[in-house]
């Protein structure tokens, strides 16, 4: 048998390809600035260099607070292709939290785009600036390359910090060939190509924006930056670039929805959505835009999507609003993982009856190495080798999963199981309706009752009272909410209703 050399699977090995393969396509779209894949890969080159001037070594960590921009992406290739270990930061945290991170991770060098520079400087930490007043660029026309090669693929890259929602922010320890393999996963079932165009709606420091910082490139594709959501200005680069596939959670689809400029679109272009189940009601508006959406399924501790809701050609025979109903379930594992399981809480498999709830499991190449400095949580998620998502779901005869709450998200009034999802699919289906969100509220008689949050569409006229009687036509009485609050609801960086939030305004507690 001949002795052939294996090499390590890394994400790092797209772009050198991509500088070759692809050298005088534009890799990338920041504003004015435009960079092709020779000057994108050079640029990355000098910028390992800059981080070992920097004193950053294999293994070191080094955090980045930056807008989706062309600096997001380089410190997504140039920090691994040093051998050091990339920390995105969300760009919402605050600067307690963004320096609880710092110290959990022990980074020991921060990157910052200029929107962040003042915030940067005041961490005590040797920062890295990008833009006007920093030295970001004068430093890459100066470096020489200092590339580390990848020799473990199950080697630490990077460490993405949850959002705290339940205590301090947990660091997701993820490794080369994760990222590798699912970079492909996603470029596989996003059918993408050297001829895709990809708008960052989604956040790049968002589970290293669902691995696409690296696939996108790894096919020679445009990257298009978009430095913040502002939904008139997605439709400009929808049209003016010639977008091909953007990604983003409900809410942020529901604001490109009832944008001033939003009408059908001349091309198709692919969406992939996830965070939350898109309601069938905004998923029928998409499709009148040109949207083709695909839900996606998954969770930091996942390397973003485990899962997606692959659509079989048989259903396109269906009426409309079954295939609404089809497209808002989570799916099936992608390619790179196994089957996901939806287990009672012994760890028996349920039926799969599309009726019988249980919590899924996820397992596969694309799980995180656990949680950072952490055992312990990382054991609470652990069953039997499987990741413990958190996710109430039913598994349908298909072998589809859908979706039914977060265990901590039920809703348990005199008894009663109320799944918050299933009560906002219906308040969404209003005409009146943007988005909603319904949580428990304590209630003395039924221990909690279901209370709906709800944003409505602009110019209309919609009362508590209308919305209960919609409800009520669809659901069982002690489903329909108790009281209906209309409000902008609270959200996270990614898109994402903070429900937690909401749970506080709804017992009468400051948020």
């Amino acid at each position: 048998m001949a002795d052939f050399t294996f090499t390590e699977l890394s994400p790092v090995r797209f772009l050198a390809r991509s500088a070759e393969v692809h050298a005088d396509r534009v890799a990338v779209v920041d504003g004015d600035l435009r960079l092709t894949y020779r000057e994108l890969y050079q640029r990355c080159l000098a910028l390992t260099g800059v981080l070992a001037g920097s004193g950053v070594e294999s293994g070191d960590r080094v955090a980045v607070l930056a807008t989706n921009s062309h600096v997001q992406l380089e410190m997504h290739h140039a920090v691994p292709m040093r051998g050091a270990v990339l920390v995105p930061l969300n760009t919402r945290l605050s600067s307690s939290e963004v320096q609880y991170i710092l110290e959990h991770s022990g980074a020991s060098l921060l990157v910052v785009t200029e929107e962040f520079a003042s915030l940067g400087r005041s961490l005590g930490i040797p920062v890295l600036v990008a833009g006007p007043d920093g030295d970001y660029e004068s430093r890459l026309a100066e470096a020489s390359p200092a590339v580390v090669p990848v020799d473990d693929e199950r080697s630490l890259l990077g460490i993405n910090y949850t959002s705290g929602t339940t205590g301090r922010p947990k660091g997701v320890m993820t490794h080369h060939r994760g990222a590798y393999l699912q970079s492909l996963s996603l470029l596989v079932h996003g059918s993408m190509s050297a001829s895709t165009t990809y708008l960052w709606t989604l956040p790049m420091f968002h589970c290293n924006g669902w691995c696409l910082t690296w696939g996108v490139t790894a096919v020679g594709g445009t990257h298009v930056c978009l430095r913040a959501i502002d939904p008139e200005r997605i439709w400009t680069l929808l049209r003016d670039e010639g977008v091909t596939h953007f990604s983003g959670a409900p809410t942020v689809l529901s604001m490109i929805a009832a944008a001033d400029s939003a009408a059908p679109l001349p091309e198709r272009v692919a969406v992939s959505t996830g965070g939350s189940p898109p309601s069938p009601a905004l998923l029928s508006r998409l499709d009148r835009l040109g949207f083709d959406v695909t839900h996606l399924y998954g969770l930091t501790e996942t390397f973003g999507p485990i899962a997606i809701n692959e659509w079989q050609p048989q259903w396109d025979e269906l009426a409309a609003d079954e295939q609404s109903a089809l497209r808002a379930r989570q799916g099936v594992g992608n390619v790179i993982a196994e089957p996901l399981r939806v287990t009672d809480p012994e760890g028996r498999d349920v039926p799969r009856d599309g009726r019988t709830m249980g919590e899924i499991l996820a397992r596969g190449n694309d799980v995180m190495l656990g949680y950072y400095r952490d055992d312990e949580a990382t054991a609470a998620v652990t069953l039997d080798g499987w990741f413990r998502t958190g996710d109430l779901a039913v598994h349908h005869p298909d072998g589809y999963v859908e979706i039914r709450d977060r265990a901590k998200d039920i809703i348990i009034s005199g008894g009663e199981n109320i799944a918050s999802v299933e009560v906002e699919r219906v308040i969404d289906a209003h005409p009146g309706v943007l988005e909603s969100a319904v949580v428990g509220a304590p209630h003395d008689k039924w221990g909690e009752v279901p209370v709906a949050f709800v944003t409505l569409r602009r110019g209309a006229s919609v009362s508590a009272d209308d919305l209960a009687a919609h409800v009520r036509s669809e659901l069982a009485g002690f489903k329909v909410p108790r009281e209906f609050r209309f409000a902008e609801l609270p959200k996270t960086s990614t898109g994402k209703i903070q429900k937690q939030v909401l749970r506080r305004t709804a017992q009468g507690d400051p948020p």
